[in-house]
Parts: C-alpha cells; structure tokens; sequence
C-alpha cells in the first residue's frame, strides 16, 4: 500500500486526476471503476477542466460504476447514473454504451448482480478502480459485517451510511434503504485501487484502516491484502495516523 500525502481535498484531486490521466494517455483500452458521492466530486471536476482544456479523449474508455440505489430510475437526481452523467459522463466524449451503472429497477435483482459481474469479466476485469471510505469502514456499498469473498450483492444500508447520505435528499426518510453495489471480491479482482480520504470525518476510518486488524467488521481493511493500492489522503484525513511510514509497503 502507498501513500501519497496531499495537503487539502482540492489538492486529492488534482493529484488523483493527474494519476489517472496519465492511465488514460498511456492505454490504448481502459476499463475504469468509478465511484460517486463527495470524495470523487473534485477529481470528475479536474478531468472536466482537463477535457475542455487539453481534449483528452476517452473513446478507448470503458467504466464500471460501484453501486446504485434499489428503487431510483436512472431519471432520479440522487441516483448515481444521474450522478455520473451530471458529474462527468455528459461533459467528456466517452461512449455512453462503454458505461455501465447497475439497474436499481432491475424486475430481478439477483440476476442484475450476476450479469454485471459477468460484464466485468468479459471487458477483461477493472484496470483502476476508485474508491472513497465510509467512516465504517465500507467500501462501495459493502458494510461491516459483508464477507471479504462476496460478489456484487443487494446489501442493506446502514443507519450512518444512509445519514451521511441524507445531504444529498430532502430528508433521510427519503434515502433508499437497500443498494446494489460490487462486492469485497469484485472490488480486490481489479488490477489496481486508487483510495482517496478526505477530512476530519475519515480519520478514524484512517486510522483503522493503516493501525487496525484485518477484518471484515472494517471492509476496507481487506485492502491491505490487495498488491497494488495506491492512497491519496489529506493531512486532516491523516491526523490520526501515528506511522505513516506503515502506508509505504
């Protein structure tokens, strides 16, 4: 695990974008995953800036995305394909049948789950997979307590999950209760993971994830068992961290 450490949120983000551009430049075919929320907000906003300012092109670019709400049609504001569309997708030249979010209107969601798997696999699995890190410790949408083998699943959210979501809905009433997202075991099969943390809400988490045990009580623990992860956190992110040293292994 490698640690680059960044002074503030808007300098994770240039230096992630930077990290994968460079991935992007280099590739004649690439297959991302990406994630949504607040974390990778600034880093889709730098690959904008870049695209208007430079044209880097995105035709030989594939994505996967983490997760999506149960329940949201791809039309609701707060559902992640409106998320990536509005946050990135519509502003770069990517081919929108080479982005691939999972259906949370499904008629039969196990199958929903298999079959994106089974995309994955057949685009010959994640290049660089972007994640953030819940302050439980959950990766995508995998809370404490998912198994480190799973593949992508329905999950139940958990209460702070769902709160630390509720900013971006009316009220918390209205946060979906159930996801589907890719599983610990989709998540490891990438060839690489690019973490990004940000604030004094992630220090524990931080904390936990360099000083902690294994555990699937913490799942973004299992990503000290991945060979090539690569953290980009800032300096109030890292507070908490007594060894950083213990990052760069």
């Amino acid at each position: 695990m490698k640690l680059i450490e960044v002074k503030d949120y808007q300098e994770m983000s240039q230096v992630a974008a930077d990290y994968l551009l460079s991935k992007v430049k280099e590739s004649d075919k690439l297959t991302l995953g990406l994630a949504t929320g607040g974390t990778p907000q600034g880093l889709y906003e730098a690959l904008i800036n870049d695209h208007n300012k430079n044209r880097t092109s995105y035709q030989h670019v594939s994505s996967f995305n983490l997760d999506e709400y149960i329940g949201l049609s791809g039309k609701h504001p707060n559902s992640y394909y409106h998320y990536m569309n509005d946050h990135l997708f519509k502003h770069i030249d990517i081919d929108s049948e080479n982005t691939h979010i999972p259906s949370g209107k499904a008629v039969d969601l196990e199958k929903e789950c298999e079959a994106y798997d089974e995309k994955i696999r057949l685009h010959g699995g994640i290049d660089l997979q972007i994640l953030g890190i819940g302050s439980n410790g959950h990766i995508g949408f995998n809370e404490p307590g998912t198994p480190f083998e799973s593949n992508t699943h329905i999950v139940e959210l958990a209460e702070s999950t769902r709160e630390a979501n509720a900013r971006y809905f009316d009220s918390i009433d209205e946060v979906p209760a159930q996801a589907i997202t890719m599983g610990i075991s989709s998540i490891m099969k990438s060839k690489e993971i690019l973490l990004l943390v940000s604030g004094e809400a992630k220090q524990v988490a931080m904390k936990k994830l360099v000083e902690g045990e294994i555990s699937e009580n913490f799942p973004a623990s299992i990503l000290n068992r991945h060979e090539h992860v690569t953290v980009i956190a800032d300096q109030e992110a890292l507070a908490m961290v007594k060894g950083l040293e213990l990052l760069n292994r």
